[in-house]
């Protein structure tokens, strides 16, 4: 029998902790973070938040330029959301994905209205990841084929298969190389590998060279083509005008799928309630999650076209999941999608992505040596931070931690990966916010400046 940790608050009441410290040991003593080395994790006790801000268990205030996993697209603790939620438990807490309830019902007509084409079958999931793993399944099903093509520079989830179709390095430990997937290069002019000089060359040359992988791979092998729709953690990286449209047209051409991954880029995020709504392009499938339901409840799902959805028709679907829409996720969902549109935050991310965020980081980025390039759209941006603006080498990764330590002791929480900084606030940031951030940002790129 393992050690339990003994508690110093209300043992056997139900209680939860309320000092900080106290939180902390117990987090120490039981809590397995992912992504980290166990031993050198300090996470920061987070005891509440309001609107956009969170608040620390030391009282402290942070600006919250992270969306957390950029999924708070709505803020935090909005009471709309909130009481939705509490509405939803005091009528039915739970029930078998089997069921039918208002709840469930309501969040799939809401999400089809948001979809485009015929994609009006909603399947849900508990997440991103789990969305990745079906739309996956529902592809191979429908095809009777196997490989699923992916870009590098892509997260698509951390399991079994999705850990597979994302293209960067956190797949490189749970890699078999028996996943049925293969990757190739999507465009990105500022570390173009195609040696593009504008826009245009890098579209053209970053099909061709998906065309070439198609042909190469074999065309009848091959059920799908999934794209995040902006890429998301690897970078933030707005494709060129033309090259979603071109991907539609070389999957049609030679029978394949087409997937969209909006887990992260849609909701809001972009300024449209999609990302693909930018781009006039209508996949066979796509994902979604995080902000949903703004994360204040996990659920995900997979919007379905009506010919993938009548494969289905008569057949089973080989697939579930035990709380595949519920109650209180597609709850939280119906109220976040009506916040939404009701207190117009599709139209305020679009705005002050276009009017604050997008000019003051471009003003940014011309002040520091150590950034390479300001990007993105709505409330989606990313520094992408260098050693020598020559050469784009990344900066070092104790340079980039030293720039965020900065960031959090003026008062901001930034998201990071790699050598970037995110600037992904939630859609309802207002101006003033939003410049504090970004002056906060600024000053703190001294550090980083510093290398």
């Amino acid at each position: 029998m393992s050690a339990v940790t003994e508690p110093t608050t209300a043992a056997g009441t139900g209680s939860l902790p309320t000092d900080p410290a106290e939180i902390a040991r117990l987090d120490r003593a039981h809590v397995f973070h992912s992504w980290s080395a166990q031993d050198k994790v300090d996470p920061m006790v987070v005891v509440g938040g309001e609107g956009n801000y969170v608040i620390a268990g030391d009282g402290r205030r942070y600006l919250d330029f992270s969306g957390q996993l950029v999924f708070t697209n709505i803020g935090h603790q909005h009471p709309r959301v909130t009481e939705a939620i509490a509405a939803q438990a005091a009528q039915l807490c739970t029930t078998a994905p089997a069921h039918a309830t208002a709840a469930k019902s309501e969040a799939a007509r809401l999400i089809a209205e948001l979809t485009p084409g015929d994609l009006d079958s909603i399947f849900f999931t508990n997440g991103g990841a789990e969305a990745t793993e079906h739309a996956i399944r529902m592809a191979r099903q429908f095809t009777g084929r196997n490989k699923i093509l992916s870009r590098y520079r892509s997260y698509h989830g951390a399991t079994q298969t999705a850990i597979n179709v994302t293209g960067d390095e956190r797949r490189w430990p749970s890699d078999t190389a028996t996943a049925g997937t293969v990757h190739f290069f999507g465009p990105f002019l500022y570390r173009s590998v195609f040696h593009a000089e504008t826009p245009e060359q890098e579209r053209d040359r970053a099909l061709e060279h998906l065309e070439q992988t198609i042909r190469m791979e074999g065309p009848d092998t091959i059920a799908a083509v999934m794209l995040e729709t902006i890429p998301g953690t690897a970078g933030i990286m707005p494709p060129p005008e033309g090259y979603l449209a071109g991907v539609r047209r070389i999957c049609d051409r030679y029978g394949v799928l087409l997937i969209l991954d909006e887990v992260m880029a849609g909701f809001g995020r972009t300024g449209r309630w999609l990302a693909l709504d930018h781009y006039d392009v209508t996949p066979d499938l796509m994902t979604f999650a995080k902000g949903v339901t703004a994360g204040y409840v996990p659920l995900g799902g997979v919007a379905i076209s009506r010919a993938i959805r009548d494969h289905f028709g008569q057949r089973p679907y080989p697939g579930g999941l035990t709380y595949s829409g519920h109650p209180l996720a597609c709850a939280a969902a119906v109220a976040t999608i009506t916040t939404m549109r009701a207190e117009g935050m599709i139209d305020n991310a679009d705005r002050i992505g276009s009017q604050v965020l997008g000019p003051g980081l471009a003003e940014i980025a011309q002040r520091h040596r150590s950034v390479g390039e300001a990007r993105g759209i709505g409330v989606f941006w990313a520094l992408d931070l260098v050693a020598d603006q020559e050469t784009r080498e990344p900066l070092g990764a104790d340079r980039v931690a030293a720039t965020v330590a900065a960031c959090k002791a003026a008062g901001l929480l930034p998201f990071t990966a790699g050598n970037r900084i995110h600037v992904v606030p939630s859609c309802t940031i207002s101006d003033d916010e939003a410049r504090q951030g970004l002056a906060i940002l600024d000053e703190a790129l001294a550090v980083a400046d510093g290398h």
